[in-house]
């Protein structure tokens, strides 16, 4: 008898730091609001290709990866699916640009986020300036 294998999606969302903040994307597709930058990860390809890729795909900003900062598994977090997502800290040089499923970027500071959020990025965001302030990373 064949099973066939039925588990969560592997996704990356990247935290982009620049200057004057953190990069988001407004989405285009459902569900709508603001998010951070990311997706699937593909067959074949490591989570750090993926994060790079889809950092480029939707703000058209080259990365780089800082650290892996926490990896988010509620069965709950994306409406669409079962997903895990690690989460990468990146730093980038430019001003971002909404792409591919991304109708705009954006640039913004902890206490200007747009609204509203999607997914469980308001958790990511609010452990990640938590992180800035005391270094203290999420606990499982």
């Amino acid at each position: 008898m064949t099973e066939k294998f039925h588990g969560p999606l592997v996704t990356v969302d990247i935290i982009i730091e620049l200057p004057r903040g953190i990069v988001l994307i407004e989405r285009k597709n459902p569900p709508h609001g603001w998010a951070l930058p990311g997706g699937f990860v593909d067959y074949g390809e490591s989570i750090e290709r993926a994060a790079m890729r889809e950092a480029k795909e939707e703000t058209s900003l080259d990365v780089r990866l800082v650290e892996q900062f926490y990896t988010y598994s509620d069965p709950g977090r994306d409406p669409r699916h079962h997903t895990v997502s690690t989460v990468f800290v990146a730093s980038a040089n430019g001003a971002p640009c909404g792409a591919d499923d991304a109708k705009t970027a954006g640039v913004f500071g902890e206490n200007q986020l747009p609204a509203p959020i999607v997914f469980d990025h308001s958790r990511i965001l609010s452990d990640y300036f938590h992180f800035k302030r005391t270094g203290e990373r999420p606990k499982p």
